[in-house]
């Protein structure tokens, strides 16, 4: 279309600044991957993706995880790391870790020990549950493991098992009781430990997670406590095992000053306590390193004002600045940036199964005897708009007024039904009418303002907000959403996404705007008979793991996407994860589906016995109630 560019659609929904250079919108108007930084030439159109999966029968929506992005963030942030602290002169190493809690899934831990692997990179873990994947996935005797979390005696002995097995295992002490049953433990088992001391920050993060520092923090131990811990440990004779110092401030740091001043409090603590006789080795900035979802780099809730080479720059030199100013030893830094390794690597793809737009009702407005005033009033509002069609106020509260009062009227049994109805046809007219007028106007008034919303559509999209996209219902936090395709055509329809569940929140209204955040996502009109796609991007932490199972809408097919130069399309499908049936997700809430085939077969067959089903029918519904049963959760849609 001769009115619209790609460059006007990049300006819409903001690609390239949210894509971390993995995502851009091709001269097809389809979105494109470039999954290996090193090798543009591999690109992926996204539409090939969706046909392949067609093909092959794959039920959407869908999880698509690009593996190779995975890896490269997970090189990208080592590689940054080593960089700064060769061109800083540094003395000390990066060694850091992936916290498994922001993507547990094994395809996922699995791909980012490999890629991992050539930098020692290590996982961390909060839970017994997180620790046990780690004492069997996290093998190399070089890589850190950091334990988080509050601990109790068998979570303990994991770790100290670990330690019998070689491995770098560093318990952080987030509370001063657990110190006591470390050393216990320990003791009883003939087990050195490696101890770490999560000290709790006077300074705060910006953003959703500011309450992970200041004196009202949940986990961490005071000033007082640490030195108290230092001089236990010496009198135990264990103070050799007490080599880390840990803070962390926040997810999803918003400001770089944060980062900053966290670094300059840590690294006098770090100091102090080496300048007091404790070997410390270790220096663990935590997590905070954020992504910018909404592409604006600002100090939204849901961007960063800063870039990953910018983060890790300001760790290694402010460290290095505090420790030459005290005089001590340059540690070994480590972080763990779980949100910048995951983000970008996962998707999740839905298709649009329908429209729901108030102004498009239509009803017989004829005119009749003996109607309404209300009725006639709102008609001569509608034929007055080629004289009076200027009056954009005076219209919107003639029209707002006489619907209130008719609705109050049919309340009262003064109006009918169908007078009601035309009414509601005639106020969407003019409303329609006002919306399109406002654009050719220099002021719009403030109620006016909000018709672009009143009169969105809302696309129904068959996924569910609480499985997939959980953040931006709890917290409301901003998720890219494109469509994958037609971005070459111009955009014509102002829309919400409602999802398939009956809850009234299953809705995001969120999104990624021209000018910062909007409420309403412009997108292309749908045409019978073809489907129509979005993507919902940087779903890769958190959002693959925290989704409910609201109306039983279980977890999502998985496609496993890999890049492959040699092949016409760029890509092939490695894998495909089956998601949750409905039997799946019966038995998890404690139904027997089994049973329930068999208590409704013998319901069936009672009424075969009656001759009110005959007995092939009989049969029939038998095998379909069972077929759905075994079945995907969400809407069949597309072959």
């Amino acid at each position: 279309m001769a009115d619209w560019t790609i460059d006007d659609a990049e300006r819409l929904y903001r690609v390239k600044r949210w894509g971390g250079g993995y995502f851009e919108i091709g001269d097809n108007g389809n979105l494109h991957i470039t999954p290996v930084p090193g090798n543009p030439q591999v690109r992926i159109d996204f539409k090939s993706v969706i046909e392949e999966m067609k093909q092959e029968g794959i039920q959407f929506p869908v999880v698509v995880r690009f593996h190779d992005i995975l890896r490269s963030q997970v090189a990208e942030l080592n590689q940054t790391f080593r960089n700064q602290i060769e061109e800083a002169e540094y003395q000390g190493k990066y060694m850091g870790v992936y916290p498994v809690k922001v993507n547990q899934m094994r395809e996922v831990v699995e791909e980012i020990v490999d890629a991992g692997a050539p930098f020692d990179y290590g996982l961390e873990a909060g839970s017994k549950a997180e620790l046990l994947t780690v004492l069997a996935f996290n093998t190399n005797e070089s890589a850190l493991t950091i334990l988080n979390g509050y601990k109790d005696e068998e979570f303990m002995r994991l770790a100290l098992l670990g330690r019998k097995l070689g491995r770098k295992i560093i318990v952080v002490v987030e509370k001063y009781s657990e110190l006591l049953s470390l050393v216990r433990i320990s003791k009883e088992l003939e087990i050195d430990p490696i101890i770490g001391l999560r000290s709790k920050m006077t300074v705060k993060g910006r953003g959703k997670w500011e309450s992970s520092g200041g004196d009202r923090a949940k986990f961490g131990l005071t000033i007082a406590e640490i030195i108290n811990a230092a001089r236990y440990l010496e009198q135990q004779g264990l103070a050799h095992t007490l080599k880390l110092l840990h803070f962390h401030i926040g997810s999803q740091l918003v400001d770089i000053r944060s980062v900053k001043d966290a670094v300059a409090e840590g690294g006098r603590i770090y100091a102090e306590l080496r300048k007091m006789g404790v070997d410390l080795e270790f220096v663990d900035v935590g997590g905070g390193l954020g992504i910018d979802y909404d592409g604006t780099q600002s100090t939204s809730d849901s961007s960063r004002n800063y870039s990953m080479q910018e983060y890790v720059a300001d760790v290694v030199y402010g460290m290095k600045e505090v420790c030459d100013l005290e005089g001590v030893p340059h540690p070994n830094l480590v972080s763990e940036s779980g949100r910048a390794i995951t983000a970008h690597h996962s998707c999740v793809v839905a298709q649009i199964v329908g429209e729901i737009k108030n102004s498009t009702v239509q009803f017989d407005t004829s005119e009749e005897e003996d109607e309404h005033v209300f009725v006639r009033n709102m008609r001569g509002l509608v034929s007055s708009l080629e004289e009076d069609g200027d009056n954009l106020q005076e219209i919107f509260n003639d029209a707002s007024q006489w619907k209130e009062q008719a609705i109050d009227a049919f309340k009262l049994r003064v109006i009918s039904l169908s007078e009601l109805a035309k009414i509601e046809t005639f106020y969407w007219q003019l409303m329609t009418y006002l919306h399109r007028k406002i654009k050719e106007v220099e002021f719009v008034p403030e109620e006016l303002q909000e018709l672009q919303y009143d009169l969105s559509s809302q696309y129904l999209c068959n996924f569910s907000v609480f499985q997939s996209a959980a953040d931006t219902w709890a917290i409301d936090q901003v998720l890219p959403v494109v469509p994958l395709i037609r971005m070459n055509e111009k955009p014509t329809v102002n829309c919400s996404l409602v999802d398939i569940t009956c809850d009234s929140d299953g809705k995001i209204d969120q999104f990624v705007g021209e000018n910062g955040v909007a409420d309403v996502l412009p997108i292309h009109p749908l045409k019978p008979g073809e489907d129509y796609f979005i993507g919902l991007f940087l779903t890769g932490a958190y959002q693959d793991v925290m989704g409910d199972m609201h109306n039983l809408f279980g977890r999502l097919n998985e496609v496993h996407i890999f890049s492959d130069d040699d092949d016409p399309e760029d890509f092939y499908i490695e894998e495909v994860v089956t998601g949750s049936s409905v039997s799946n997700v019966l038995s998890i809430m404690q139904y027997n589906p089994s049973a329930m085939a068999q208590d409704v077969k013998r319901i069936i067959d009672k009424h075969v016995a009656a001759g009110s089903i005959k007995p092939r029918e009989g049969v029939k519904w038998t095998d379909f109630y069972e077929d759905c049963l075994h079945g995907y959760t969400y809407l069949k849609t597309s072959k």
